[in-house]
């Protein structure tokens, strides 16, 4: 089997928020007692990042599976402690964001599995690319296969 998710998931859905909200609290402390001149704005604007922040990464990035792999005619996906194969037939539609970063692929199910309907993930990435726009070689073969095992079906 082959793992066609991004090998740093963790970094995204556990590291960075963490340093995130780890950040943010250190300079709402230092805010709040610093001695001198206090002001309201060094705890009302980290607090807002806070929230803010807790929204988007709900959102966009713990919902993320944490692996993913190809099975040829099935994807197994992982998320936690949870393993879901998925057979290729059930996705009905293959979505990649483009103005994200990082980039998602999204797999909208024709019938909901144990992580829903949908299953998003970071496709893994060329080591190098100069053109920001381009296709994603993961995206674009899982769009063909999905559309050969659909055209199969109606066959």
């Amino acid at each position: 089997m082959k793992k066609i998710s991004y090998g740093g998931t963790f970094f995204f859905k556990v590291a960075f928020p963490c340093f995130w909200f780890v950040f943010l609290a250190v300079f709402m402390f230092v805010g709040a007692f610093a001695h001198g001149r206090q002001s309201a704005i060094f705890v009302i604007e980290p607090a807002l990042m806070m929230a803010l922040g807790f929204f988007l990464f709900r959102k966009l990035v713990w919902n993320l599976a944490d692996e993913v792999s190809d099975g040829g005619s099935f994807l197994l996906v992982r998320k936690g402690p949870v393993k879901q194969r998925v057979p290729l037939a059930n996705v009905m539609n293959v979505s990649m964001s483009q103005f994200t970063n990082p980039r998602r692929l999204t797999l909208r199910l024709r019938t909901p599995c144990a992580f829903g309907d949908e299953i998003a993930f970071i496709p893994r990435l060329p080591l190098f690319r100069l053109n920001p726009f381009a296709r994603n070689e993961v995206a674009e073969d899982l769009i063909r296969r999905v559309d050969a095992v659909r055209q199969e079906n109606r066959a």
